[in-house]
């Protein structure tokens, strides 16, 4: 997909100003966005530097405007009905969760997980690390990037402003998981006009 402007969509900006904030009352006085809304910060450790990564957007195919979460208490490990629009959730992940506490949207718009909770786990992490400067780490370097949801995310991205030896990618692991292997969201459609005939006959 091509855009019009960087990110794709204003509430993009609006949460980039957000976490800018945030960032800076957490100590990472270097926290900036810039024009095309790539937010990157910096927590000084000791050792190179590594990043950590997510993406600020969600997906266009569904609203995320109004979001009405609901909490499902120790999750019976059956199909989730929705409220809203007759939408059950179900699959074999959700069920291996039964007993857990399950956050829903209400069924009319997206929850946002993909990707605020990466957001939200590397914003925990930096701002317990900057409230406790004894524990060890690494360099940190935070970089929240727009529209991943339409394969752009990487188009505007400053690797060398960036600065990181490595980075993580806080989007879609289970909890304890890491991965190191990248996924691409890459489409080739071929379409081929003639006459189908098996080499031979």
């Amino acid at each position: 997909l091509d855009r019009e402007r960087c990110p794709s969509s204003p509430g993009q900006l609006e949460l980039g100003r957000l976490l800018v904030g945030e960032l800076q009352e957490a100590g990472l006085s270097d926290a900036a966005m810039d024009d095309n809304g790539y937010v990157f910060a910096t927590l000084p450790g000791e050792g190179p530097v590594v990043g950590l990564l997510a993406h600020l957007d969600t997906s266009p195919e569904v609203s995320g405007a109004g979001v009405v979460p609901i909490v499902h208490r120790g999750y019976d490990g059956e199909p989730i009905e929705l409220p809203r629009n007759g939408v059950v959730v179900d699959s074999p992940m959700l069920r291996a969760k039964a007993g857990e506490d399950i956050v829903t949207a209400s069924g009319d718009t997206l929850l946002g997980a993909d990707d605020k909770a990466g957001i939200a786990e590397i914003m925990g992490a930096v701002a317990h690390l900057a409230a406790n400067p004894g524990l060890p780490r690494p360099t940190l370097r935070v970089g929240f990037t727009p529209d991943e949801e339409i394969g752009m995310g990487p188009r505007l991205f400053d690797v060398e402003r960036f600065g990181a030896r490595c980075a993580y990618t806080m989007d879609g692991s289970d909890r304890g998981e890491l991965q190191a292997e990248s996924f691409t969201a890459a489409e080739a459609l071929v379409t081929v006009r003639g006459v189908d005939i098996h080499p031979g006959y």
